[in-house]
Parts: structure tokens; sequence; C-alpha cells
């Protein structure tokens, strides 16, 4: 799994380099997008992009799939 926090290029962070790690097979991806608010995961690689996602605003749990399988708790995020 990697996590990315998105930065002064977040452009970048949700778009680009989510799909390097979906080139590279990782298997699970952590975006936690400061300007939106909202933390998404990022699921089932294939080709150049992620098959699954999920959104959940600040505050929200999140389910993380297998091998993780638990709800990460976003609160200290807002």
């Amino acid at each position: 799994m990697v996590m990315e926090v998105t930065s002064t290029k977040p452009q970048a962070d949700r778009e680009a380099k989510r799909r390097c790690y979906a080139r590279a097979g990782i298997p699970l991806c952590l975006l936690v997008d400061r300007d939106t608010a909202q933390v998404t995961v990022f699921s089932e690689p294939k080709d150049d992009d992620y098959r699954e996602h999920c959104a959940r605003p600040f505050g929200k749990p999140i389910a993380l799939p297998e091998p993780f399988a638990f709800d990460l708790d976003t609160a200290d995020l807002l």
C-alpha cells in the first residue's frame, strides 16, 4: 500500500502518481486530499489505473480492503 497526501501540485498527486502506482501493481493507494477534505482508497490495479475506489470526507471512517480489512478513522484529519 502507498499513501499520498496532496501537496502544492495536487493534480499530479490525484492523477499522475496514482496511475504510476497502478502500473507498478501496488494493490492499494490511499489518497489524503487536503483541498477536497476527503480520503480515497483506490484498489484493484489494472493497466494504468485502479478499477475500484471509495471516497469519504474527513471525519468519516473509510474501509480498507484485504489484506488490511479494517476501518480507518479519519477524525484526526479534521
